[in-house]
């Protein structure tokens, strides 16, 4: 699967249509950007059951901004709709692959768990 540009407009139904979603923030003026994208396209092509997404920041600042983005590129990983990995710089092919691979051997019930007891806790004591 090659990769796709998605907008505030796809953002939302993207991330919720598939299982592991890697979202690659980029400018065409960065260098490292350019030097990362035949990288992640490689990689599109050999996990073709991972929605590999780009976001130009330049164009779509509202969304970056809503990311946080603050250095590009940026990597961001979604499983599940779990936001589960976000960090800035391009990675060399092998680190890129060595992370799809542990997204794919999340569990993801446990995160799920994991979630839902810091909410637990983080709520205040009914009075």
């Amino acid at each position: 699967m090659a990769t796709v540009n998605i907008t505030k407009d796809t953002i939302e139904s993207t991330i919720a249509d598939n299982d592991i979603v890697l979202i690659d923030f980029w400018a065409e003026w960065c260098g490292p950007c350019r030097s990362f994208a035949p990288t992640y396209e490689q990689m599109s092509e050999k996990f073709p059951n991972i929605t590999f997404a780009k976001v130009d920041t330049e164009a779509e600042q509202e969304l970056a901004a809503g990311f946080g983005i603050r250095s590009i590129p940026t990597l961001v990983a979604f499983r599940d709709q779990i936001g589960i990995f976000s960090q800035p710089g391009a990675l060399p092919a092998e680190a890129l692959e060595d992370l799809i691979n542990q997204i794919e051997a999340l569990d993801m019930d446990a995160i799920r768990e994991e979630i839902a007891s810091e909410e637990d806790a983080s709520e205040p004591a009914a009075q």
